[in-house]
């Protein structure tokens, strides 16, 4: 192969890795198997459910929890509303004033 035509060392490497891969699966699944990364697995989907309705101390701390976010997240919205109402205002604001300077 010419100089023109090899491609670059790094394609080549990760050509030569990837085919290596392929054929360690192939040879040994089961040591691959053993060296992949796995997700951890969940618990019960419904523990937290279970919890909820059998544990009226841990209902009551839940919702307390879940009302108390909620009461944030409305006064961050609420906040957020205001400062975007703000700035409108001061650009209508300077609007105005720029109006102002070109019609005298």
């Amino acid at each position: 192969m010419s100089a023109r035509t090899r491609p670059p060392l790094r394609v080549a490497l990760s050509l030569a890795l990837g085919a290596a891969e392929v054929r360690l699966r192939l040879r040994f699944p089961r040591l691959m198997w053993a060296l992949t990364r796995t997700p951890a697995e969940n618990g019960a989907p419904f523990d937290e459910l279970v919890r909820l309705e059998s544990d009226p101390a841990y209902r009551a701390l839940f919702f307390a929890e879940l009302d108390a976010s909620l009461d944030d997240r409305f006064a961050t919205r609420t906040a957020v509303v205001e400062e975007i109402e703000a700035a409108a205002d001061r650009l209508r604001a300077l609007i105005a004033c720029g109006d102002d300077e070109r019609a005298a």
